[in-house]
């Protein structure tokens, strides 16, 4: 019997779900999870997770703030997925901090520490930070302290490279993204190997790889299955449930497109961005400038969506 899409893909690149939803998780047995504000919010709306909102309540205590609750429910959703996947969950720092430095090292050591208190290994938890340079900065610093980090929104080659500079542990560049922007502004149709957000992630890999960065690429954020199918190699791939089921329902052949060996040999010359040089790089670049500020505006209203659930349990 032919391998499906899905497990062929597996043999070249570790495979995360893009979800919150536990059972998709089981249904396609990826090696990582991720979430967000928005797919927690979409989940939290589910019957079937009402229980971890009121356990998310009852937990915080009497008296307690808001985002005390949302704090304990981010990690909640988080230990659940712990037990479906062998690998790491994501974990999604406020985006309204996403211009604090500070204030989001705050937040990381706090969801953290609720997690170590759970029993979970630091070693298991991915903190997602929207990749700004006071984002970046944030991550240089809990890295330090052998939290890691998950650095998302991230649109740009500046912006990846500033991560590597870092060192933080993983970088989700975010390739339908991408590819939406382009479509909306020129009106055409890309092929996969044509695709904007393919092309980005495909130079950050052979960068990464041809300078020994260890950062890992995990890319993100797909509209389609072409998307995926070129990007066959990468270190990670987080997809949604319905790619998911795509890939699983087709036994055409998958080959490997990224590799590490090939991209090390590429000529390219090494790249550096301190503050001025990644404002003005990131400045430069409409699509990654837009798309940054979306996304962050977009998460911060999803989080704020969220209070207000919250808000109501706690009368």
């Amino acid at each position: 019997m032919s391998k499906t899409q899905l497990a062929q893909l597996k043999q070249y690149t570790k495979v995360v779900a893009d979800t919150g939803d536990f059972a998709s998780m089981k249904q396609f047995e990826p090696q990582d999870a991720t979430t967000n504000p928005s797919l927690i919010l979409k989940a939290a709306g589910m019957s079937d997770y009402a229980w971890l909102i009121d356990k998310a309540v009852a937990d915080a205590g009497t008296g307690a703030k808001v985002g005390t609750v949302i704090d304990r429910l981010l990690v909640l959703f988080g230990l659940e997925i712990l037990k479906i996947v062998p690998g790491r969950v994501s974990t999604e720092v406020d985006a309204r901090l996403s211009f604090d430095t500070s204030g989001t090292v705050t937040k990381a050591r706090e969801i953290i520490d609720l997690y170590e208190k759970a029993g979970i290994s630091r070693d298991r938890v991915l903190i997602k930070i929207a990749s700004t340079w006071e984002g970046i900065k944030a991550a240089e610093a809990l890295e330090k302290d052998g939290i890691h980090c998950n650095l998302t929104l991230l649109f740009s080659f500046a912006q990846a490279v500033a991560c590597a500079e870092a060192k933080v542990q993983l970088i989700s560049p975010f390739v339908g993204r991408i590819l939406d922007w382009y479509k909306k502004s020129t009106g055409k149709d890309y092929s996969a190997s044509e695709d904007p957000g393919v092309q980005s992630v495909t130079e950050i890999y052979t960068y990464y790889k041809k300078f020994g960065h260890k950062t890992e690429v995990m890319g993100a954020s797909f509209r389609n299955k072409g998307e995926i199918l070129e990007l066959a190699g990468c270190d990670l791939l987080t997809i949604a449930p319905s790619l998911l089921g795509e890939l699983q329902a087709s036994t055409d052949p998958v080959d490997c497109k990224l590799d590490a060996t090939s991209a090390a040999g590429a000529n390219l010359q090494r790249a550096s961005f301190d503050e001025k040089s990644f404002r003005f790089a990131l400045n430069e670049d409409a699509m990654a400038t837009e798309k940054t500020a979306e996304g962050i505006r977009a998460f911060s209203a999803d989080i704020v969506k969220l209070e207000q659930l919250l808000q109501k349990k706690l009368g």
